[in-house]
């Protein structure tokens, strides 16, 4: 066994029809895997000094905030995914990077709340603060301004995105011809979302009657880079993910330390929560009666 140091990935839990519900926990473990890095997961749900997750540790070093972490990578370790693309063309994946996760993530969360209930059943968070934390994410969409937008609004700028990325990808193998690029990691978390984790909204129904070579692509990387997809996933519920615990350091320990940290809701954070929520509502309150 190699004895180099490991990425140490903090996410949240296995999801039921991807390995995670978070586009950017699987941005960066598909990084890593592209990359050939060895890491290891931690699903205590523990979060960044920024408050955000997916985060990773590498020699005792924390970093947080996913793009970030490859970035890091990619200087601490010498790595260069886009060797192979030419500046125009990395200008291009930098811009259809950040549509993806700077847009289009905002239109695929109000997508997925077309069917909460199916997110309420697979994340293993208490349910008053999947309520709060629901709260404060439509906050945050005013905030970003996308949820300024009616609902038919927001599905147009969606499918207009969608319609970006399946026309530029057109017939290509990944995004940028036969070798994938560190772009096609963020596209692929992303696209897994409307693909599979967003049953019976519009998002899922473009992906699979207009815009099918999406499909097709995220079938593709998940054959290269998830041949143990299977073992990362729940199927809605009904297996364990054999992976959700993998490389675990101390074994049971750490996997009763995580259901621990789950469980403990504690008032304090529940307080915290709620002035949160309510310090998002009057702030985008202001900014709704200000400049559009």
């Amino acid at each position: 066994m190699s004895s180099a140091p490991k990425v140490i990935l903090y996410q949240i839990s296995r999801g039921p029809r991807a390995p995670s519900f978070s586009p950017f926990a699987l941005k960066l473990e598909t990084f890593l895997r592209m990359a050939k890095i060895e890491y290891e997961n931690d699903f205590s749900v523990k979060r960044s000094s920024k408050g955000k997750i997916p985060w990773m540790q590498y020699e005792g070093e924390a970093v947080a905030d996913s793009q970030f972490c490859v970035e890091y990578l990619n200087r601490k370790l010498n790595i260069d995914l886009n060797s192979h693309l030419t500046e125009e063309q990395r200008a291009v994946a930098h811009a259809f990077r950040k549509m993806a996760e700077e847009n289009l993530f905002w239109c695929m969360g109000l997508s997925r709340a077309e069917n909460l209930d199916y997110v309420k059943k697979h994340i293993k968070l208490n349910k008053l603060v999947i309520w709060i934390g629901t709260r404060i994410y439509l906050s945050n969409t005013i905030a970003h301004g996308i949820g300024r937008h009616t609902h038919e609004e927001v599905l147009h700028i969606m499918e207009e995105d969608l319609r970006s990325l399946s026309v530029y990808l057109g017939t290509k193998k990944f995004y940028f011809g036969d070798q994938p690029c560190e772009t096609d990691a963020a596209l692929f978390g992303l696209l897994c979302q409307f693909c599979w984790q967003c049953p019976g909204s519009k998002g899922e129904q473009l992906v699979n009657d207009k815009f099918t070579n999406l499909v097709e692509y995220c079938e593709r990387m998940k054959a290269t880079f998830w041949p143990d997809w299977e073992d990362c996933i729940t199927a809605d519920g009904t297996k364990t993910a054999t992976k959700q615990h993998e490389n675990l350091i101390n074994g049971t320990q750490r996997h009763s330390k995580n259901i621990y940290i789950r469980r403990q809701i504690t008032c304090r954070t529940m307080i915290i929560l709620l002035h949160l929520h309510n310090k998002y509502r009057s702030q985008t309150t202001n900014l709704t009666q200000g400049n559009q």
